[in-house]
C-alpha cells in the first residue's frame, strides 16, 4: 500500500482542517495517510497572547527522519507574509541529512496553505514550500484544473494550480469552504495516484 504523509503546521486550526481533508482524498485511493504536525517553536507567552490553538488532534513529529518512511509528502503551512511559517521552516532546516543521502529523491510532493486574505500570498507561500521539495529531488504535483472548483467566481475560496488553499479571514473566523475542502481532497487523491504509479514503475 502507498503511504502518504500529510505534514503541517497550524496556529488557529485552518491548516489542520485542510490536512484532514487531504487525508480523506488520499484514503479514497486506497492509500494510507498519516497526519503529523511540526513542533511549535514560538515562545509560550507568544502562543498564549496570540491565542494559538493548543488542542489540535494530530501527533507532533520532531524527527525529520520520519519523512523517509513515506512514498509521498503533502506539506501544509499558513502564510507568513507570503512565505511558509517559521515553525515549518525550522523543521525543514533540520533535513540536511535526508538531502545529503538523497532519501526523498523520487518521492511525490504537494502543498496546501491558508491565508488571512484572498490575495494574502497563497501562491508565494506554496512556492516557498515547494522549494524544499524540489531541493529534496521530489516529484511535485499541483492542483490541476481537473478540479473545477477553483474556477468558480461566485464566492471567495482558495485553490490554485499550485495546490489547495483556504482563506481564514483577518481575525481567523472564516472556516474552510466546501470548495476549499474538496480541493484538498482532490489534491490528496492525486498525490496518492501519482505515488502509486511511481511505485509500480520502479
Amino acid at each position: 500500500m502507498t503511504d502518504i504523509l500529510i505534514l503541517y503546521y497550524s496556529s488557529y486550526g485552518h491548516t489542520s482542517a485542510m490536512a484532514d481533508a487531504v487525508a480523506e482524498g488520499v484514503r479514497r485511493e486506497n492509500a494510507a495517510a498519516e497526519i503529523l504536525r511540526v513542533p511549535e517553536t514560538a515562545p509560550p507567552e507568544t502562543v498564549e497572547a496570540a491565542g494559538f490553538r493548543q488542542d489540535l488532534p494530530h501527533d507532533v513529529v520532531d524527527d525529520p527522519e520520519r519523512l523517509a518512511e513515506f512514498d509521498g509528502i503533502i506539506v501544509g503551512s499558513p502564510t507568513r507574509y507570503g512565505r511558509l511559517s517559521s515553525q515549518m521552516a525550522a523543521f525543514w532546516d533540520r533535513t540536511g541529512p535526508l538531502w545529503k543521502r538523497g532519501a526523498l529523491v523520487g518521492k511525490v510532493g504537494a502543498t496546501f496553505t491558508s491565508t488571512a486574505t484572498q490575495h494574502g500570498g497563497q501562491e508565494l507561500t506554496q512556492f516557498s514550500l515547494m522549494t524544499n521539495l524540489f531541493h529534496m529531488g521530489m516529484t511535485v504535483v499541483g492542483l490541476d484544473y481537473g478540479f473545477q472548483g477553483q474556477m468558480e467566481l461566485d464566492a471567495i475560496h482558495g485553490g490554485s494550480p499550485y495546490g489547495a488553499s483556504t482563506v481564514a479571514g483577518a481575525d481567523g473566523s472564516r472556516e474552510p469552504t466546501t470548495v476549499d475542502l474538496d480541493g484538498a481532497r482532490y489534491l490528496g487523491a492525486r498525490v496518492a495516484r501519482v505515488a502509486a504509479a511511481v511505485a509500480q514503475s520502479e
